[in-house]
């Protein structure tokens, strides 16, 4: 029996530019959901460090109740995001930076479309056993946005 994680689904370019389209704004959500999740954490943390070093004072109980529900709802809501994301097929490699792959075939070749948050389309590819440092263009004389000749 085989398992959808076994055969991922293969994308033509115009699939995966299509997929890019409609989930460019869920990325977008979960980059920001992630950066706000990122801050709440530190200051959860900051709360913490405050109780342990001040000993006997008062910690901001409800405060820091409100943060901690906040942080776990947002954390859920990336969740579900991500999910959402990837049961479309694309991977998303780096929320950091909006890095998504589709994978493909290309050339007798299993490769992944290469897209990162701020890149106008679908301009690149790398062979699964690379990653990003490894991207090359999917026409030669695409140097970046406008430039094919």
């Amino acid at each position: 029996m085989s398992d959808e994680r076994d055969d991922p689904k293969l994308f033509s370019l115009t699939e995966a530019e299509r997929t890019r389209l409609e989930v460019e704004p869920l990325l977008i959500e979960a980059m920001e959901g992630r950066r706000k999740l990122h801050d709440l954490t530190e200051s959860l943390a900051g709360i913490s460090s405050g109780i342990q070093l001040l000993g006997g004072s008062i910690p901001p109980y409800r405060r820091a109740v409100s943060m901690r529900l906040e942080h776990d709802r947002l954390a859920e809501s990336v969740r579900d995001v991500l999910e959402r994301i990837e049961a479309t097929g694309c991977v998303v490699k780096d929320l950091d930076t909006g890095l998504l792959d589709f994978p493909a075939i290309l050339n007798d070749e299993e490769v992944y479309y290469c897209w990162k948050l701020g890149e106008d389309r679908i301009r690149f590819y790398h062979r699964q056993d690379e990653g990003f440092a490894g991207r090359k263009p999917l026409d030669p004389r695409d140097r970046g946005p406008g430039t094919v000749q």
